[in-house]
């Protein structure tokens, strides 16, 4: 995913701090101060980065302009990808819940807070096989149905921890680990990061679900001569499907194209055209999915210049940390260093950078679509206070995970030869 690079960026120190971390501590700063101007704050943020990288410092592929423009062929693809599911996600979203299947499960689900938590746990399932964005945002839509409009800040959390949760045990169910897939990592030495993500799914489950129902109950009498709209269930399917389809295929067999051709975005984008015809999307929610895009990219881009050169010694508290870094910094890179570094026991890492980024709206593209739906979710403030309970979950969850099958690191890659194929399915960038 990476070539040799021989340029050495000349970093500026405020004390032992390179100037890069301290503009993009500002650029998180701002946007948790100031979440009714996030996108501004991300863009100028991203400006002045950009500005002080290209005249002062460089960046890892050269200096100046030529340095950056480098950098970004690196880049490109990753974003390509994200800003394709992201903007066509929200339509997915919106196919799924003109279905009115959300208005049926009103009868299926508990009555009380207990139907909230079942709640959770189909989007946990869902990300297990599905894009963890599309999870958030089909888990965002039924949330609206059952509760009739009024989501709890705790409870839009929840969602985003249980998508995440869902896929960090799939060695393609997140981008990061497909990564440790195709370089080498074996299914097995991933799968085990469910222990911690089932722990943490119960411990911030249960408190979001209370925090729902005393806010707005579940809606006890489902709409009754609901009309079912297969057509869209279908629709909705075959988007589904089509990027299943184009991961494992694109992975398997053209894995030396995929640092060049962003295929899964392609493929959903093409999937939504072609169903055009038997059910139009909502075109009308662009302008504002693309908003939301354009400030998860821009957060993107700036962790990607970031001079993160190397981690700690591989070690089960160096695992956790990343937890935590992975709610700021782009999980991508960071993963793709740990892999460079080797030594990790993988299911750890998985979770690690998997989980960590629901403590935050903006730490995973989860959270930013599904804020995109829910504006009220775009507080950093609130998502902490409310949504305590993800990092409380994320840290029990990983010491459960240590207590029960502790530390239990891969000395080196196995061979990169054709991996057999996995059960869970599709990787998409969260961050």
């Amino acid at each position: 995913m990476t070539t040799a690079l021989t340029f050495t960026p000349q970093l500026v120190f405020v004390g032992s701090i390179p100037l890069d971390f301290i503009l993009f501590a500002l650029t998180l700063l701002g946007i948790a101060l100031f979440h009714k101007y996030t996108l501004q704050v991300a863009l100028t943020g991203l400006a002045v980065t950009l500005a002080y990288k290209i005249g002062t410092t460089g960046f890892k592929t050269g200096a100046g302009l030529a340095g950056f423009a480098v950098h970004l062929s690196h880049e490109w693809v990753m974003l390509a990808n994200l800003f394709a599911l992201l903007m066509g996600f929200t339509l997915l979203s919106k196919h799924f819940e003109d279905s009115r299947v959300p208005d049926v499960l009103p009868k299926i689900l508990p009555d009380d807070w207990k139907g909230g938590f079942v709640l959770l746990v189909m989007v946990f399932i869902l990300s297990s096989f599905l894009d963890n964005i599309a999870a958030a945002l089909i888990g965002g839509s039924m949330a609206h149905a059952v509760f009739r409009g009024k989501v709890h800040i705790g409870y839009l959390a929840a969602i985003v921890a249980a998508s995440n949760a869902g896929g960090s045990g799939s060695v393609v169910g997140d981008t990061t680990t497909t990564m440790m897939w195709i370089a080498g990592v074996a299914p097995a030495d991933v799968f085990h990061a469910y222990v911690a993500a089932a722990v943490a799914l119960v411990v911030c489950g249960i408190p979001a679900a209370l925090q729902q129902q005393k806010y707005s109950p579940i809606y006890k009498v489902g709409k009754r001569h609901v009309q079912v709209d297969y057509v869209r269930v279908a629709v909705v399917v075959f988007i589904l499907a089509t990027a299943v389809v184009v991961n494992i295929v694109s992975n398997l067999k053209f894995a030396h194209l995929t640092d060049h051709i962003p295929f899964l975005g392609l493929a959903v984008w093409i999937a939504i055209l072609l169903c055009v015809p038997v059910r139009r999307p909502d075109w009308s929610l662009m302008p504002g999915a693309f908003r939301g895009t354009i400030f998860l990219l821009s957060l993107v881009l700036t962790a990607s210049m970031m001079p993160v050169d190397q981690l700690p010694t591989a070690s089960l508290l160096s695992a956790l940390g990343l937890g935590f870094v992975s709610a700021v910094f782009d999980n991508i890179p960071l993963t793709e260093l740990a892999l460079k570094q080797g030594g990790y026991d993988w299911g750890f890492l998985a979770y690690a950078v998997g989980f960590g980024g629901s403590m935050l709206w903006f730490g995973s593209s989860a959270g930013v679509a599904l804020s995109n739906n829910f504006p009220e979710a775009k507080s950093a403030w609130l998502w902490i206070k409310h949504g305590w309970h993800v990092a409380v979950a994320y840290v029990v969850g990983f010491a459960v995970m240590a207590a029960v099958l502790g530390w239990q690191p891969t000395s080196q890659l196995k061979s990169k030869a054709t991996p057999t194929t996995p059960t869970s399915i599709v990787a998409t960038p969260r961050k």
